[in-house]
């Protein structure tokens, strides 16, 4: 779930499938300075918890090539069994009409042995069509909506004129033979955000999903939903896949399952109060579909699976000094305050956990902390706000300016961007979580997903909190594993 190379950072995730292994393509990212070019990088898996890594696929261009950093596409397989491996190329020193903004190009590679060696193409490069901006041209997606149709390849652009933070446009090519492309009508044209990146499109059951990462104000992974390839596209209400921390996901499919691949951000400094950083950690969430076509998203189960070494300890009321089991049900009450419980031992760095908590009617808050002191009050939090259908991560302290109360930033209600919208009505909801290192993921009720960093906290025990209301928590299990 947490792949990252060694001394390299993970960018855009490309997926393909075959025979039940998942060829995790990716950005390798490895910040030199002066600048590398970028290249593409594989792994292999077949359940997402172990990984071969097979090098690099498509090394980056010479400094004056125009693919020195071969940036995102798709991988498909022709007619003929020969695959076909489409990216961006991009180079500084190579810029368009506007003598400044470097250009964005289509390249083409192809493999005739299984994936493991390409030959590129240049002379099959092209750049943006008319209408469209030279320098957002790039993440091309191919696909065939159904068989006698045209191959569709859907491109991250930007049309030449309009507001500068609207201009976003999904285009959209064609052809018959996946070496000659014309330009068609765009395949979607919100006029919303800046741009949407790392477009994917894939049919499942009755339904089409469009998925694309925001690149404007909110920096997320989002989908629309249609009964036919060509929309009308709807929004389901809550349309995005994750928050800010978890970008750039692509889909792959077997079977009926259905995996996103993305990355989880670095953060400058590698601390909490870092800005976030492109590239980081991948990380992989499975999605099933509801009764109205919406997605949930979880924890693969061969993750949960492999946390097979139970870590037990007390859990003690920071108040009380009750001490309870960690298999005991844990009812904790506080109609006008707050009340907490601690695990006596630290948890492992790396650990998962999981719990089910009966949430009372009227109550404003209940969760979890991890990697907390003793008493509860220096922590991560995982935190269930029924009262505005959310979940959010938060820490405390959070940012410190100075010596004195007032100079603790607790003006700010949780870590910026970790709100996610889910339904907390009053009774049952599960919690899962899993921590690695600077890594967590956790999900509320196997459908809502929140992933982010966890840099200045390295070790403490993990609790369960309750605040203006009553929460009664069972079911409570930690576990590590053998890495």
């Amino acid at each position: 779930m947490f792949f990252q190379p060694d001394k390299a950072w993970v960018g855009d995730v490309i997926p393909f499938e075959r025979d039940g292994e998942f060829w995790l393509f990716y950005l390798r990212e490895v910040r030199d300075d002066p600048e590398a070019g970028s290249a593409w990088d594989v792994v292999t898996t077949r359940d997402f918890v172990t990984f071969t890594d097979r090098g690099t696929a498509i090394p980056a261009g010479e400094p004056d090539a125009p693919d020195f950093n071969a940036y995102t596409g798709s991988v498909v397989t022709g007619p003929d069994g020969t695959d076909h491996l489409f990216y961006t190329g991009h180079n500084p020193r190579i810029v368009g009409p506007d003598g400044e903004t470097p250009l964005q190009i289509v390249m083409h590679a192809t493999s005739r042995d299984g994936l493991t060696s390409w030959v590129k193409h240049p002379e099959l490069s092209f750049g943006a069509t008319e209408g469209y901006e030279a320098g957002d041209w790039r993440d091309p997606f191919v696909f065939k909506a159904a068989e006698g149709q045209p191959w569709r390849m859907l491109l991250a652009a930007r049309h030449a004129a309009g507001p500068r933070r609207r201009r976003g446009v999904i285009a959209q090519m064609q052809s018959d033979d996946l070496m000659t492309w014309r330009p068609v009508e765009a395949f979607w044209d919100p006029r919303r955000y800046v741009t949407h990146e790392c477009p994917d499109v894939f049919p499942w059951g009755d339904w089409w999903y469009l998925v694309h990462s925001e690149f404007s104000e909110s920096f997320t992974t989002r989908y629309r939903m249609a009964r036919t390839v060509d929309g009308p596209w709807i929004t389901p209400e809550h349309d995005t896949i994750d928050g800010r921390a978890f970008y750039a996901s692509k889909s792959v499919g077997h079977g009926d399952r259905r995996f996103f691949c993305g990355w989880i951000a670095s953060k400058e400094g590698s601390c909490d109060d870092g800005p976030y950083q492109w590239a980081g950690t991948m990380s992989v969430l499975e999605s099933t579909q509801r009764p109205d076509g919406s997605l949930a998203f979880d924890i693969p189960s061969e993750l949960r699976a492999s946390f097979d070494i139970p870590h037990a300890s007390a859990l003690v009321d920071t108040a009380t000094g009750t001490r309870y089991t960690t298999d005991a049900e844990v009812t904790l009450s506080a109609p006008d305050g707050y009340a907490c419980v601690v695990s006596e031992a630290p948890i492992p760095a790396t650990a998962y956990a999981s719990v089910t908590v009966d949430i009372a009617a009227n109550t404003t808050e209940c969760g979890i902390v991890f990697r907390s002191s003793a008493d509860g009050d220096n922590c991560y939090i995982l935190r269930l706000e029924p009262r505005r259908s959310r979940a959010v991560v938060d820490r405390w302290p959070r940012r410190v300016t100075g010596e004195m109360q007032w100079e603790i930033s607790g003006d700010v209600p949780f870590q910026v961007e970790l709100e996610r919208p889910c339904t907390l009505e009053p009774g049952e909801h599960t919690i899962d979580i899993v921590m690695d290192g600077s890594l967590m993921v956790a999900v509320i009720d196997q459908q809502v997903a929140v992933s982010a960093r966890i840099y200045d906290r390295t070790a403490g025990g993990f609790g369960l909190f309750a605040g203006e209301g009553t929460a009664t928590f069972r079911d409570l299990r930690i576990a590590t594993r053998i890495r």
